[in-house]
């Protein structure tokens, strides 16, 4: 079923009637949810749509209805416009300078080529930042074939300047669902070219294949997951003794998780609420629901500027924590009235429910900060006394039939990926595992890896942090010979057993 890309909008043949039952589960409207749908959580949700100034709506033809070539005259591509390219060089240039991690890996090993004969099909967002991973993954020897993971976070500029120097890349800014897996589909499915290794991001691309294309699923080398949704569908595949490939859990790597769940949440939580509602924060009520790495991340922010912060928790060790640092673990019920600002991170469902919206007061401000939309009940607030608001882009007002006002961000969205942006050293550091993970995983002897899911060896998580040093311009101290046989270490690392928390 090799087609040309670009040609004609026909859509995804079946081979049996399962699969087809299987792929029409996902609800064609982004905003109503269910758990057993194929399409990823994250895959719909908006993702950092500041950061890119192309809008998806100055053309109205769809990417896949027109013919565009690269200047080496190559259609092997399916992007909004490619004349976009020179501006998303631009783009790429600016998220190297934040990303000296992943430019030195690429330095160190462009030599001895660690990835050549990889062949790289991924999904994920498609940002400059994840350009700078794609053009190191082709530096280090590997072809790579890319799609996006999310309908709304492509770049369109982005994926032009990738288009153009000859990565085949099928997205681009606001895709249907049914884009979504023909653009999936054109990444596998190419004649004279097979993928040996798969980089994704919420795991619909290795869905897709092994739903698909089962006789490439079994010969992949290895699949590199990042997102928690992703790993928890490996974890289910494994489990039912179908995972047929070594897969690496790059989510729950020290660095990544302490990155994108702590540091990350305590600068972007502020930076959310702040281009949506301009709120002042001194002096302000907040509850916070769930003290895990996020939780942490946006109270130590909060809580340095000025606003009273209260949290709810299940975990009596959480609870804990969050007393040691000096804040009040309380009921949601208890205080609701009270609260001017409620933030989810619990990755839990209804954890704000109707009622408890019904008493909040006038101009409270909801958010969710968690991975999936499922956190606030948004879809009880859609019933007929209760009137919508658009205020600006991601910011309604629900409004009572008394009058008032509740303030949503983002539908009840991720806030950080749907109303602001990720620091790029952020994504350097997830960048700079993904990348490692392939190396090892593409590498590695045969049998080191069942078919099983992995976690990133702990010298590697090392190694993606020590690559971050020079940024600060931190200097390690070395063991001498006589300290490293009293601690029982090898000098080199690595420096802690794998049980050790951070």
């Amino acid at each position: 079923m090799a087609h040309k890309h670009g040609h004609g909008r026909e859509r995804i043949q079946f081979v049996n009637a399962e699969d087809k039952q299987e792929f029409s589960k996902y609800p064609t409207k982004a905003g109503r949810r269910s758990l057993s749908r194929s399409i990823s959580q994250s895959s719909t949700d908006s993702y950092s749509s500041a950061a890119s100034y192309t809008d998806s709506s100055d053309d109205e033809t769809s990417p896949r209805d027109k013919t565009q070539v690269n200047s080496q005259g190559s259609s092997d591509f399916c992007v909004k416009n490619i004349k976009q390219a020179e501006f998303g060089r631009r783009e790429i240039e600016i998220a190297e300078q934040d990303m000296s991690a992943l430019i030195s890996l690429r330095k160190r090993a462009q030599g001895e080529k660690p990835l050549a004969g990889a062949k790289i099909v991924g999904c994920t967002h498609i940002t400059a930042q994840t350009a700078v991973l794609i053009e190191t993954l082709v530096a280090l020897g590997a072809q790579c074939r890319w799609t996006a993971c999310n309908i709304y976070s492509t770049q369109n500029e982005v994926a032009a300047a990738l288009a153009e120097i000859g990565v085949p890349v099928f997205a681009w800014k606001g895709e249907t669902e049914d884009d979504f897996w023909w653009c999936i589909d054109s990444c596998v499915n190419t004649d004279g070219w097979q993928t040996n290794m798969i980089l994704d991001d919420g795991g619909d691309l290795t869905h897709w294949v092994y739903k698909k294309y089962p006789s490439v699923f079994k010969k992949v080398r290895g699949i590199v997951e990042e997102s928690v949704t992703g790993v928890h569908r490996l974890y289910q595949l494994s489990k039912a003794g179908k995972l047929s490939v070594p897969a690496m859990n790059v989510n729950d790597s020290v660095t990544k998780q302490k990155f994108d769940n702590l540091y990350c949440c305590r600068e972007s939580i502020l930076d959310g609420l702040k281009r949506t509602t301009d709120i002042m924060f001194g002096g302000k009520q907040v509850v916070v629901c769930g003290y895990g790495e996020v939780g942490k991340g946006c109270c130590t922010a909060l809580k340095a500027l000025g606003a009273i912060v209260c949290i709810t928790e299940i975990d009596p060790i959480c609870a804990l924590q969050a007393c040691m640092d000096g804040f009040r673990v309380v009921k949601l019920s208890e205080v609701i009235r009270q609260m001017d600002v409620v933030i989810t991170c619990t990755g839990n469902k209804n954890v704000v429910t109707r009622e408890q919206l019904d008493r909040m007061k006038n101009g409270c401000i909801v958010c969710n900060m968690g991975h999936s939309n499922t956190e606030i009940d948004v879809a009880s607030l859609r019933s007929p006394e209760l009137t919508w608001e658009r205020v600006r882009s991601q910011v309604d007002h629900i409004i009572w039939p008394d009058g008032k006002r509740v303030v949503l961000l983002a539908e009840g969205r991720l806030l950080n990926l749907s109303c602001s942006t990720v620091p790029t050293f952020v994504l350097s550091i997830t960048a700079t595992t993904q990348a490692l993970a392939l190396i090892e995983l593409f590498n590695a002897p045969e049998g080191r890896y069942k078919q099983d899911v992995y976690l990133l060896p702990k010298k590697m998580d090392e190694y993606v942090a020590s690559l971050h040093l020079p940024n600060f311009d931190a200097h390690l101290t070395e063991l001498s010979d006589e300290q490293a046989k009293y601690m029982g270490l090898n000098k080199n690392g690595p420096f802690k057993p794998n049980y050790y928390r951070y």
